[in-house]
């Protein structure tokens, strides 16, 4: 998987507040666009796993 750019979700407001993504080497990049350089770097099945959860509620108790 080539490196890619810094993406944002269209949601995203026009500021510096949104999470950006990005592929790079068969690795998923995630940072917040106010803190460019604290990177998480995690595989594509842990991130899918972790918006799994996201979506089923696992962490509502967290809020």
């Amino acid at each position: 998987m080539p490196s890619s750019e810094w993406q944002k979700s269209s949601y995203s407001a026009s500021g510096n507040e949104c999470v950006e993504v990005r592929a790079i080497d068969r690795l998923i990049e995630l940072r917040e666009s106010d803190e460019g350089h604290l990177i998480l770097r995690t595989t594509p099945t842990a991130l899918s796993a972790l918006l799994d959860g996201i979506k089923a509620g696992e962490f509502d108790h967290h809020a």
